[in-house]
């Protein structure tokens, strides 16, 4: 309890902290696969045109994911955005034209030409959801797909997928023996499809 309390001061702290930085949140829009080529001009950009106090942080949202090939675990980074980049600054007609000018931007989001700001509750969620998010389990599994078990005590028995619960990373694999199918639950990574 004492534990969850420290957590919860820690984050109202956070935030607290969070709301006393200068500027406000804007979302740039990018040529999709050149948001972190984006972030490293525009970074640069702030340095050499000595913007640093009105640009403060360039974001590009992303999460782990875990993904399974070949029976191995890969944790792979991905754009919870594709194509947008968050940038912290305090908008005039500087630090506009410094952002917009960016090798890579084509243009704020927002009404017309007038860039509009995040609410600081949307862009605090969206921060917090990427550095909290735990890596997720990037499957291709569906039910009546045939697998071979690859790990555990059923190695090598071949079944078909009957359930998949992608929030536990399991399969319900019905395996056959003794002339009868019997369901199996196993990780994600103890099977591999059949192609």
């Amino acid at each position: 309890m004492a534990r969850t309390l420290r957590e919860r001061l820690a984050q109202k702290r956070a935030s607290e902290m969070e709301a006393e930085k200068p500027g406000q949140w804007y979302v740039i829009h990018t040529y999709s696969g050149y948001e972190n080529k984006v972030r490293q001009n525009l970074l640069h950009r702030i340095e050499t045109m000595d913007v640093a106090d009105k640009v403060f942080e360039v974001v590009v949202p992303t999460h782990e994911e875990v993904e399974i090939r070949g029976g191995q675990r890969h944790t792979v980074q991905r754009k919870v955005f594709p194509g947008y980049v968050l940038v912290r600054m305090i908008l005039d007609d500087e630090s506009w034209h410094v952002v917009r000018n960016t090798p890579g931007v084509t243009g704020f989001v927002g009404v017309g030409t007038r860039p509009v700001p995040l609410d600081e509750k949307e862009a605090e969620a969206i921060l917090k959801g990427v550095q909290a998010e735990a890596p997720k389990v990037k499957v291709s599994l569906v039910p009546g797909d045939v697998v071979r078990i690859i790990d555990g005590p059923f190695t090598d028995f071949r079944g078909v997928i009957d359930e998949v619960d992608y929030e536990k990373g399991k399969v319900k694999v019905l395996v056959s023996f003794f002339g009868r199918e019997t369901p199996v639950t196993l990780d994600f990574l103890q099977v591999e499809r059949e192609t």
